[in-house]
């Protein structure tokens, strides 16, 4: 991590623990909105004007949070106003590299290696963890937001015209049902896997592991009859749902130990990601070979990192990128 804008140490996945030896996630630093008119978001400042090739994205495709931003930027056509760089799957020494592969590329913004010299060229003293996804405003060189939760509400409404506006992720009518089902799925399932994977007590796993799967079981009910989880209409929940979804036979199930079931054991789920695989943009958001690399390669969790050769996903069919 940086302490005081100097790489500290060799990157840790485990960030913070609590009491009982459970996985504490860091709280994102930069919270600025993109808005049509530049003036500030819900939180942060302002000046940050939704304009065309202005804005670049920094994702991993084995990072679900940033995955996030990506399915949003696809599902609004952003593509062309928002450019974006893929970094290596593996984490290095000093966290997410910069690549030069097909699909990994380096910085073009500022030749940076690692996506921590980003960070400190927004904050010079910058302490913490220097995670993706990262909104980078190519105009002033700094930072506007790393919440992902933040990127995909401005992706949704903060970039006007520039976006489809015919989708709408969180519908006005369908808020209070979008924001409860939020809360329920991040501390249980999204953050859920990450939890049981890094805990460090059998009491911290063993809560988290129940939490999983509970949440699993609730959502396999939920969806009897719908066809997303607010009912006909794709929303920011969906994509929350999906992003560990989309990765919990190749990763989580192995990995991080949330070995009760597999996500193919579960029919409603498993037809539930492959309908929004099937919407246009989605499958190229999705690396398997990212994720499996990503997430067998955590030194902390497989020190020999030997990688599966499975497993078979049925719906692997609908990944472009593959």
């Amino acid at each position: 991590m940086l302490v005081n804008g100097k790489w500290s140490a060799e990157w840790d996945p485990v960030q913070a623990k609590d009491a009982k030896g459970g996985f504490v996630r860091q709280v994102s630093s930069f919270r600025s909105f993109v808005t049509p008119d530049g003036s500030p978001g819900p939180t942060g400042e302002g000046g940050f004007r939704a304009e065309a090739g202005r804005y670049r994205l920094y994702v991993a495709l084995i990072c679900p949070w940033a995955s996030r931003t990506l399915i949003a930027r696809a599902v609004k056509k952003l593509e062309d106003a928002i450019p974006v760089t893929i970094v290596e799957p593996v984490i290095a020494d000093e966290g997410w590299r910069f690549g030069d592969d097909a699909v990994s590329r380096p910085d073009p913004v500022m030749g940076a290696r690692h996506i921590h010299e980003l960070y400190t060229r927004a904050a010079p003293d910058f302490t913490g963890r220097a995670t993706v996804p990262v909104l980078w405003d190519t105009e002033r060189g700094t930072i506007v937001n790393n919440e992902s939760a933040d990127i995909v509400r401005m992706l949704n409404s903060g970039f006007g015209a520039l976006a489809d506006e015919s989708v709408d992720l969180y519908p006005e009518p369908l808020r209070g049902e979008i924001d409860a089902l939020n809360e329920r799925i991040y501390p249980r399932l999204n953050n859920g896997v990450y939890r049981a994977g890094f805990a460090t007590t059998q009491l911290a796993y063993d809560e988290a592991f129940r939490d999983v799967f509970a949440m699993l079981d609730e959502l396999e009910a939920r969806m009897e009859g719908r066809r997303f989880l607010v009912g006909e209409r794709f929303t920011e929940t969906d994509i929350r749902a999906f992003v560990t979804l989309v990765r919990f036979d190749a990763a989580y199930h192995g990995v991080f130990k949330c070995n009760l079931r597999r996500l193919s054991d579960y029919p409603r789920l498993s037809a539930y990601l492959e309908r929004i695989l099937e919407i246009p943009g989605v499958a190229d958001t999705v690396s398997i070979d990212h994720i499996k690399r990503g997430y067998w390669s955590i030194k902390a969790l497989n020190p020999n990192r030997i990688m599966p050769l499975g497993p078979e996903l049925p719906f692997r069919r609908l990944l472009v990128r593959e």
